[in-house]
């Protein structure tokens, strides 16, 4: 057991803040903002730039340069590091972009004098962020509460997944400028909550996508959520799309049943909130089978043609 843990992943921190450990969690990253009481920890990660008023296509842009001068997009502080002196770090081989990666655990050891212990995780599916959530039980203690974590989140995706709907072909896009494809667990949730996916496959990196795609599969749901997005945010830039010809003469469209969801809370981070997710799609997916099922306020809506 670890007495002394740094947190370089978000869903991380709402992992160890679940199970209650989160007096032995001595930094967090940024990002780390859920519950609310994780911004109140020492922060030992930060972005090179600040996302939250710029556009899908202004990131992506940003990305794309830091990437092509190799430089970092994210800064440790060494310093409070090193007053820290964690003896387990969290991070993922997920995403580079999304989350510190392996290149900056790999610089923060390399730092310490006293070495600490990694756990890495990668999840790509909806079974592996479960399984995630016992790794990281392990790690303080607490494998009981683990389990009940477990066995809760497991009974209330079979309470979707046994109930018999119709079967609706959804796409769920993660960028918008460029448009991107969810991938990773999404397709899974997608799933689960009754819809036929499309395009994508369980546990395959996103990727870029044309609406000529998107138009051949003739989506009857298109679900908009863009990672790290809130509702808010989503809406500012889908005026964007809307003057699309391509994109308007899509089914989906043109029916009225384009979605948005609250990316940053229940679709991109790879925590337990992602069962939250589930539920959001099957209300979206089979509203009538879904009537008496509670999700967040606000954490869907559909948009406007």
């Amino acid at each position: 057991m670890y007495n002394r843990i740094v947190s370089f992943l978000p869903s991380a921190t709402e992992i160890i803040y679940l199970l209650g450990s989160q007096d032995i969690l001595l930094g967090v990253t940024h990002q780390c903002n859920y519950p609310n009481e994780a911004k109140n920890k020492p922060q030992v990660i930060k972005s090179v730039f600040n996302s939250e008023s710029m556009t899908s296509l202004q990131i992506e842009e940003k990305i794309q340069e830091l990437s092509r001068i190799q430089s970092d997009v994210f800064l440790i502080n060494y310093e409070l590091l090193k007053k820290i002196q964690p003896d387990l770090i969290i991070s993922q081989g997920l995403c580079d972009v999304c989350s510190p990666h392996n290149k900056e655990i790999d610089k923060a050891i390399q730092f310490l004098n006293n070495k600490p212990d990694t756990l890495v995780l990668d999840p790509h599916t909806v079974d592996d962020i479960i399984q995630n959530i016992l790794d990281i039980a392990r790690s303080v203690g607490k494998e009981h509460k683990g389990l009940e974590v477990k066995n809760s989140l497991i009974k209330r995706i079979e309470k979707i997944s046994t109930s018999k709907n119709k079967k609706p072909k959804v796409i769920c896009l993660e960028w918008i400028d460029p448009l991107y494809l969810c991938g990773h667990w999404v397709p899974q949730m997608v799933e689960i909550a009754g819809g036929i996916n499309g395009i994508s496959k369980i546990g395959q990196r996103s990727h870029k996508i044309e609406l000529s795609q998107i138009s051949q599969f003739e989506p009857d749901i298109l679900i908009m959520m863009p990672c790290g997005f809130d509702i808010d945010k989503i809406l500012g830039e889908y005026g964007s799309l809307q003057k699309n010809h391509e994109w308007n003469s899509l089914k989906a469209v043109q029916d009225g049943m384009v979605f948005a969801v609250d990316a940053l809370s229940s679709f991109s981070r790879p925590s337990p909130r992602i069962i939250t997710g589930i539920e959001i799609l099957s209300k979206i997916i089979n509203p009538d089978s879904f009537v008496d099922l509670n999700v967040p306020l606000n954490s869907y809506t559909r948009l406007k043609n």
